[in-house]
């Protein structure tokens, strides 16, 4: 039929030409091939809809494909990194020698960076230490990195090579805002469990010494919460030196269950904790009804500090704080059948005793230079021995702790820096020429990072004086019943300690 079309077409043409007009059946006749022609065409064309309708069809479901092939991929590339190392970080929020109440910070400060990629981050610190020490009195060591347990330190002369600590960090992004933070510490030298040497299983467990949830984001707001196992914001309780802590933190670092709020903008770091009530596990201490039962929130903490920026090179931290109940708050004690007992740490307290403290920081280039004072508002009563008749003229103090201390930063052709620093810190417990008057210790450092997370350190200490926390003004009860003073201002300890401190 197609071909007869064009040729009854052509026909009719030249009969035209000719003159020859067209018969009506012949009319009649292309019409009708006409109409099957045009008939053909509408279902050709119906056919190339529906084999279009289906192409896009297929396009359609191979897009769906690729896209469900890119989210799975994408979802095994996060699966692959739910878990993961920052080695720089674990060293800085675990580090015991700077920023040491203002952790929480950092950690804010690494997400908004950028820092904490994947949803968990885990890592750890080791401090292992080698030390020599030497005291002039049998028994009795100083150096406050070690627990003053004349039990574990025999004779004149001790030499370690430890394990001082360890730590575990494991750091959570619940969401974009909330942030969980837990942290594992073993530290058999500072323990306060009950063994007595450093290789009794009491003093070897592993306890969970940070434990909180984080609430901020810097990116979007300067305000920030936590509540928890933190670190109390009184104090900078910060170090020059490569390992040993300043007599500041030893007097006043405070750690406790409560919760917290803080700002950090415009220079300005703001905090306010809400504290437990009772014997916390460092420096916080209020009565509860007249017990040591921590069952109220009863206790809280204000600091406040203000960064001056000179220059790029150069700044000024300066910083206040007050905390409503200090540790230093326990009365004389005489406890049956031992007798005299002198002060004993975390026990309870008739009243509470607050403190202030007040701090500066100055960083200049490589010079950083460390300053504070932090003191109890009242008299500490167990400061005063009841007992001896020696000591009736001896008055109860209030506790007085202050810390100077600076480290440069010297270039002697190594990759790195080495770092000098020198410290003096005072802790004064006791009226003049009481034998828990005081205890002074001068720190000399030396460091060398080998890259961001591993420190290579030396110290030589000198501590004059013997003025342990426990006992204070009296008797070491587990040495005998006695109403003599434990303390001792005629003992010096003198001693060198060579360590790393690794974190991974």
């Amino acid at each position: 039929m197609k071909k007869k079309i064009p040729l009854l077409i052509g026909a009719l043409c030249a009969q035209a030409l000719f003159g020859q007009a067209p018969t009506n059946e012949q009319l009649f006749e292309m019409l009708k091939a006409t109409q099957k022609q045009v008939a053909e065409l509408k279902a050709r064309t119906l056919v190339a809809e529906a084999e279009a309708t289906q192409a896009k069809a297929q396009l359609s479901a191979l897009q769906n494909r690729v896209v469900e092939n890119e989210q799975s991929s994408s979802d095994s590339i996060d699966l692959a990194n739910l878990i993961s190392t920052n080695a720089e970080y674990s060293y800085q929020v675990l580090d015991h020698t700077e920023n040491s109440n203002t952790k929480q910070l950092r950690q804010l400060e690494a997400l908004r960076d950028g820092d904490l990629k994947s949803r968990v981050t885990i890592g750890g610190n080791i401090n292992a230490i080698a030390n020599y020490q030497k005291s002039n009195t049998e028994s009795k060591f100083g150096w406050l990195m070690r627990h003053p347990t004349s039990a574990n330190q025999f004779g004149n002369e001790v030499s370690e090579a430890v394990i001082h600590s360890v730590s575990l960090q494991v750091t959570g992004r619940v969401t974009d805002y909330l942030t969980a933070y837990a942290e594992l510490l073993y530290n058999p030298e500072q323990n306060f469990a009950s063994g007595a040497t450093i290789t009794d299983l009491e003093r070897n467990n592993v306890n969970m010494r940070r434990a909180y949830l984080l609430y901020g984001d810097l990116a979007s707001s300067p305000f920030y919460a936590s509540i928890g196992k933190m670190d109390i914001p009184f104090g900078l309780n910060d170090t020059v030196n490569p390992f040993t802590n300043s007599t500041n933190w030893h007097s006043f670092a405070g750690l406790a269950y409560g919760a917290k709020v803080g700002y950090a903008a415009n220079n300005w770091h703001l905090r306010a904790m809400a504290v437990q009530g009772g014997a916390q596990f460092r420096n916080a201490n209020t009565s509860v009804d007249g017990t040591a039962v921590p069952s109220k929130l009863n206790n809280f903490a204000l600091d406040a500090n203000y960064t001056f920026e000179f220059d790029d090179d150069s700044s000024l931290l300066a910083g206040l704080s007050y905390q409503h109940g200090s540790a230093y708050c326990q009365d004389y004690e005489i406890r049956a059948p031992f007798g005299p007992n002198g002060v004993k740490h975390f026990e309870n307290c008739d009243d509470e005793n607050p403190a202030i403290a007040a701090y500066l920081k100055y960083v200049r280039n490589k010079l950083n230079v460390i300053a504070e004072y932090a003191q109890t508002l009242d008299e500490w009563p167990g400061t005063f021995n009841p007992v001896n008749p020696d000591f009736a003229d001896f008055a109860a103090q209030k506790n007085t702790t202050f810390t100077l201390g600076a480290s440069y930063g010297f270039d002697f052709g190594l990759k790195n820096d080495v770092e000098l620093s020198a410290e003096f810190s005072r802790f004064i417990a006791g009226d003049d020429g009481s034998p828990w008057e005081k205890q002074d210790q001068l720190v000399l450092g030396a460091s060398y990072f080998l890259n961001t997370n591993v420190k290579l350190f030396a110290e030589y200490i000198h501590v004059d004086g013997w003025v342990p926390l426990n006992f204070l003004s009296g008797g070491n009860t587990f040495a005998g019943p006695s109403d003599d003073s434990w303390s001792d201002q005629d003992a010096t300890t003198d001693a060198i300690v060579l360590g790393v401190t690794a974190a991974f």
